[in-house]
């Protein structure tokens, strides 16, 4: 049997639980206004404190457009191949940029696997940190995200300079990358690329 720990990461926007296993970080939880932070286990031997160190600046920075830190060893295990080959993926995507699901599929050879991508994705264990808020349904729709809408707006938001402002608009005003009607957005037509 596996052991876990769980450990707060307290950011600017509430605390995220990580979930630790002995080869790395499994899973980040997002902050949640009903429950209360799960109380910290000791940081045990298996998980060393530069691993959480790594942890709290990469995802300090992924909330804070700040730059790309090393990430602390994730371990992937809890996915299938095909998953894991998505994940991989979505860690190559640069940041304020997006891929559709099907983007994604092509890009792994797969073009017809866009459903299974978009699973891939729901089933991201680290969202954040792997991130697939940057993967996007066909026609540039939001799509689902583990975390709720609110917080894929409000990463895409962040990824591209605009925080909270962008999270009161429509899904649909997404487009190819660009925040059609935000301030100093470049005035576009939503087919026009």
């Amino acid at each position: 049997m596996t052991t876990l720990w769980t450990l707060p990461l307290p950011t600017e926007l509430g605390i995220f639980t990580s979930v630790w296993g002995e080869r790395g970080m499994r899973g980040l939880r997002f902050p949640s206004s009903d429950a209360p932070a799960p109380p910290p286990d000791p940081v045990p031997s298996g998980v060393p404190e530069a691993w959480l160190a790594q942890a709290r600046v990469a995802l300090h920075e992924a909330l804070t457009q700040g730059g790309r830190s090393p990430l602390p060893p994730l371990d992937l295990s809890s996915g299938t191949e095909f998953q894991r080959e998505v994940w991989g993926y979505l860690l190559t995507i640069p940041r304020g940029e997006t891929r559709s699901y099907g983007e994604v599929a092509a890009a792994l050879g797969r073009p017809k696997a866009t459903q299974a991508t978009g699973q891939a994705c729901g089933a991201n264990p680290i969202p954040v940190l792997i991130p697939c808020h940057r993967v996007l349904a066909a026609g540039s729709r939001l799509g689902g995200f583990s975390g709720g809408l609110e917080w894929k707006r409000r990463l895409l938001g962040l990824e591209r300079g605009r925080d909270f402002p962008f999270l009161a608009l429509e899904p649909s005003v997404i487009h190819a990358g660009l925040c059609v009607g935000c301030p100093d957005s470049p005035s576009r037509s939503a087919g026009s690329r």
